[in-house]
């Protein structure tokens, strides 16, 4: 069994905000799949399940809000016993422009707070990433600039498909073929 996650904030005003990019990859994938998240309070997260190649695979969406993703990580690798190399973290990089993805394996929380809350709750770093670009970030706070809505919603909808694209190859083939084909 596998557990990709899907990083953001859950509420209306936060829907389409930069800081979503996680949300939004996994609610598209959701979307081609015919998929339905529920929520799951225990878990705090939303949650779905389904099979993609047939392996099991879960989806979730921490309600936590982003500084503290990693308690519903947590929480949903403890309950299904699901091995750290076996979870697929997806989050926004303010260091990466706009339309590039960046797949690695492990890493620090380069001053995210939601894989930081990750790596604080499951005791490790050595877990994969989809990193989706969000930037180049403007003389603004980063606080501010994650919290604004993507300018140019075509370029999101691009972006959105190659990194579901991107994951589903990542699960086909592994995580260095994944990288050598998207980052």
């Amino acid at each position: 069994m596998k557990l990709i996650a899907g990083l953001g904030n859950i509420g209306e005003k936060y829907c389409f905000t930069r800081h979503n990019a996680g949300f939004m990859v996994v609610d598209k994938w959701a979307l081609q799949n015919n998929l339905t998240f529920k929520e799951d309070k225990k878990l705090k997260c939303l949650i779905t399940k389904f099979k993609f190649n047939d392996e099991d695979i879960l989806i979730i969406k921490p309600t936590t809000f982003m500084n503290l993703s990693g308690e519903a990580v947590s929480a949903v690798m403890n309950y299904y016993k699901i091995d750290v190399k076996d979870i697929l973290i997806i989050y926004d990089d303010i260091a990466i422009d706009l339309g590039r993805l960046r797949l690695r394996q492990n890493g620090s929380d380069g001053g995210h707070n939601g894989i930081k809350s990750i790596i604080k709750n499951i005791s490790s770093s050595n877990f994969a990433r989809l990193k989706v670009g969000i930037g180049p970030q403007p003389p603004i706070p980063s606080e501010r600039f994650v919290l604004q809505n993507f300018d140019k919603p075509e370029e999101l909808k691009s972006v959105l498909t190659r990194a579901v694209s991107a994951v589903e190859y990542y699960l086909t083939n592994g995580l260095e073929k994944a990288q050598n084909s998207f980052n």
